[in-house]
């Protein structure tokens, strides 16, 4: 594989930094903590690591509120910290990808304190979407809009002398304020920040929200049933733009950096569009995250994944959850197996031995996909949502502007654990609790507890990234017939992919089992079960 091209077929780890590994005792998780624990990284397999924010953060949304792109946030270490950890990790084949948050910045930003301090009208507020209220003394907001975290997306100001200012627009929290991409100096810092990183040897930025930072400047109320590029801030064309500027960027390095989007479009076609060679290079695909455990739908979503890529020749990607998502384990064990941020509810029941047979299978099934897989910390650990924190302890907006309504994402943004048989696991050097409590429960799913089994989930993870990186590579793919409740797919001639979704064990078809979710039953491979095999060349 070229360097070029490194990404195509890439095992990308996304790690949350406060919740990975804590290198000072305190609690939270940092560089240094991940420093010492890249071997655990070298031992899955994978090709790079993509961190979640770790710039200076009042943390007011988990660190996508960024005060300063320059400054690592205090608690995760310096500046110093993340040149060690990224030139560590290269040295040991393992890239880094670093999070931009075009939409907005934190309050505590210098431009938006700046734009406080600043009268209505002035330079500074241009950078912002400051406007006037509507109705009598401007007590409305000015738009109807739904902030992303539901409730209202406008915070009123205050003028010098105490009385009520303008609005701001906050699409996520109100210490997030949005950024007016029509302004020159927006365009000009975000160039300059992603320069500032791949100068210091970051291979490349995933960039979050990625379709929301361009709006209509006239903020026009959201239409019943927006067409293509009709919405006043979603998939805005002039987006494209934007990006067509940031691949310039990327490619002007003698190593060409990666562009990952973050781009939640159902429109295939649209949604093809952030992907033509002169803009990103990949995308995240969530369609496949959020479909049941059913074959037709997950047959569909693959189907209908490729197809989406294939006319502009970008690789698809694949990935099971993240740190907005509720576990897989935890997921793949309830009634409805889907993923939809309306529908999450505190007290979901859930059957985690189901769960587990179900995320085994998952894991399998889109690690032998073409394109490039990510694995978000702890999933190879096979943790289930932490679904008993209490209240007290949670810190995401989701479940605070929801009035506790919407459980939010505190549960799989726990930290993860190590070693040992009592929290903290290992996660801290001395024993100190960490910032987000730990079940007890985990005493058997830690990393030293499942390297010494080689049933274990992290086992089952190892040996599939070893296997995909030594046989799939640029291999195609190819549908197999048969049952409809079984997913079953050749990678080249002799590698097949079998994922068993109905009641009743099935066969599998000719060749050497290579690797398996679960035991066979009779030579027969069970529900819920996925299983790879080198199966025979054809004759010519």
């Amino acid at each position: 594989m070229g360097e070029r091209e490194w990404w195509r077929d890439a095992v990308i780890y996304e790690i949350y930094p406060r919740s990975y590994a804590d290198g000072n005792g305190d609690g939270v998780g940092d560089l240094t903590g991940v420093r010492a624990r890249l071997d655990h990284l070298v031992e899955l397999g994978v090709d790079a690591i993509w961190f979640t924010p770790w710039y200076a953060s009042p943390m007011a949304d988990g660190g996508y509120d960024v005060a300063d792109y320059r400054r690592i946030d205090p608690a995760f270490g310096t500046l110093a910290d993340a040149e060690a950890l990224i030139a560590d990790a290269a040295a040991l084949g393992i890239r880094t990808i670093v999070d931009v948050v075009p939409n907005h910045v934190s309050d505590q930003h210098p431009w938006f304190q700046a734009a406080l301090a600043a009268e209505p009208g002035s330079p500074e507020r241009e950078r912002f979407w400051f406007r006037p209220g509507r109705g009598p003394g401007g007590d409305e907001m000015p738009t109807g809009w739904v902030s992303e975290f539901g409730g209202e997306p406008w915070t009123r100001t205050k003028n010098a002398d105490g009385t009520p200012g303008e609005w701001y627009l906050h699409l996520f929290s109100k210490g997030q304020p949005d950024l007016n991409w029509t302004h020159p100096d927006v365009r000009a810092e975000h160039e300059a920040v992603l320069r500032f990183w791949f100068d210091r040897g970051v291979a490349g930025v995933r960039i979050d929200s990625a379709v929301l930072p361009a709006k209509d400047p006239a903020l026009p109320e959201v239409p019943a049933a927006p067409g293509p590029g009709g919405h006043p801030y979603v998939d805005r064309d002039e987006l494209h733009d934007i990006y067509r500027s940031w691949r310039a960027v990327a490619d002007g390095y003698p190593q060409p950096r990666l562009l990952v989007g973050e781009v939640w479009q159902p429109d295939a076609e649209r949604f093809a569009r952030y992907l033509r060679p002169d803009e990103l290079h990949t995308a995240f695909n969530f369609d496949t995250l959020a479909r049941p455990w059913d074959a037709a739908e997950l047959r569909a979503s693959i189907d209908t994944t490729l197809a989406a890529h294939a006319p502009v020749g970008a690789p698809a990607t694949w990935v099971l959850s993240n740190h907005d998502v509720t576990r897989p384990v935890t997921r793949y064990g309830r009634a409805e197996t889907g993923f939809a941020f309306a529908a999450k509810r505190a007290g979901t029941p859930t059957d985690l031995a189901l769960g587990t047979r179900r995320a085994r299978a998952a894991a399998m099934l889109t690690a032998a996909l073409p394109g490039s897989l990510y694995v978000y910390q702890g999933d190879e650990l096979g943790l289930p949502e932490h679904e008993q924190l209490d209240d007290e302890l949670r810190t995401d907006p989701m479940f605070l502007r929801s009035g506790g309504v919407d459980p939010g994402r505190d549960g799989c943004r726990v930290p993860l654990p190590w070693s040992g048989t009592a929290p903290p696991f290992g996660f801290s050097p001395d024993g100190r609790p960490t910032w987000l409590p730990q079940p007890p429960e985990w005493a058997a799913l830690t990393v030293e507890a499942q390297a010494a089994d080689p049933t274990s989930m992290l086992a089952l993870y190892r040996a599939a990234l070893r296997i995909r990186r030594a046989e799939l590579p640029g291999r195609p793919m190819r549908w197999l017939p048969g049952d409809p409740a079984v997913l079953a797919f050749t990678r080249g001639d002799t590698f097949s992919c079998v994922v068993n979704l109905g009641p009743d064990p099935v066969a599998l078809p000719p060749g050497d089992v290579l690797l398996a979710s679960g035991d066979l039953v009779d030579g027969r491979l069970p529900t819920d079960t996925a299983a790879w095999l080198r199966t025979p060349a054809p004759t010519q």
